[in-house]
């Protein structure tokens, strides 16, 4: 079998976990009651917070996590796989969290896990500072996983701006890429659609987005339009700018057919890069 029905849950997350997990499974319900068998959810699924002492006042070690603890329920009931985009996790032994990733099947068992490698760390140009490194600490693998129809890649929101990472996750078999994030408005509207049809063309790989949207604490902005692009990078869904669930169809043939007509993943060669200096004893006189 190598088609399959993919699902993009789209949340506007509070800092109110318990009532982000009623959000969750409701939206998770309604895509399998519309046919997915493979479910993504964004970065920061269960909640969205502020300030070093209130995420981590907000945050639990994994095997007390209750979003975590909910998203194997919902496997169980749903039968379907699901993904948990990102929850913030403690680690016993350090000041950091980690920002992890939970791949579910349908036994409710952790089938794969992920920390995030890439730090969202940037200086705004309205003077504001964000500095994801100082509440996380960052992951070390890159994490290639199997699914019953296919092979997947795992990565989270600010790692889409590191495209070897995804040549590596497609030259290491991945045929689909999960990216879900929580994308700020302003870079959304510039980058997002763009960079994401950029990773499935470069990879000749799906990518399956879901995304944080609206407004969250503190006046935080997030860009919505969780996206499934297909390998040649058609948009096959667009969730917009409100909460709700997206759906498309995958058909993993796709991925053949992209990488057939463009085999760039087997054309590397190794280079040596130097700085060219001019040379001075043929310049003009």
């Amino acid at each position: 079998m190598t088609n399959f029905k993919a699902a993009c849950v789209q949340i506007n997350a509070s800092n109110d976990l318990a009532e982000n997990i009623t959000s969750l499974g409701a939206m998770i319900r309604q895509a399998r009651d519309q046919g997915a068998d493979f479910i993504t959810t964004p970065e920061c699924a269960a909640m969205i917070e502020v300030g070093r002492d209130n995420i981590r006042a907000k945050a639990y070690l994994e095997a007390d996590h209750p979003a975590l603890a909910a998203f194997r329920e919902w496997a169980v009931e749903t039968g379907a796989w699901l993904l948990a985009g990102s929850l913030s996790v403690l680690v016993e032994g350090e000041e950091r969290l980690a920002n992890r990733q939970y791949l579910i099947d349908p036994a409710g068992n952790i089938a794969a896990k992920y920390d995030k490698i890439h730090m969202f760390d940037v200086d705004l140009p309205n003077g504001k500072s964000l500095r994801e490194s100082n509440n996380y600490r960052p992951g070390a693998e890159a994490i290639v996983t199997p699914l019953p129809w296919c092979r997947l890649g795992l990565s989270i929101c600010y790692d889409l701006r590191f495209p070897h990472l995804y040549r590596d996750l497609a030259k290491a078999g991945a045929d689909v890429l999960v990216i879900p994030s929580a994308f700020m408005q302003v870079t959304g509207e510039a980058h997002w659609h763009v960079l994401m049809r950029a990773r499935a063309i470069e990879t000749g790989c799906f990518v399956i987005a879901a995304a944080q949207c609206g407004e969250h604490v503190a006046g935080r902005l997030s860009y919505g339009h969780s996206l499934i692009v297909a390998p040649w990078g058609e948009v096959l869904s667009d969730g917009g700018t409100g909460e709700g669930v997206s759906l498309a169809e995958i058909d993993l043939a796709a991925v053949g057919k992209a990488r057939g007509h463009i085999p760039a993943l087997r054309h590397d060669r190794d280079y040596e890069f130097k700085f060219s200096e001019p040379d001075v004893s043929t310049a003009a006189e």
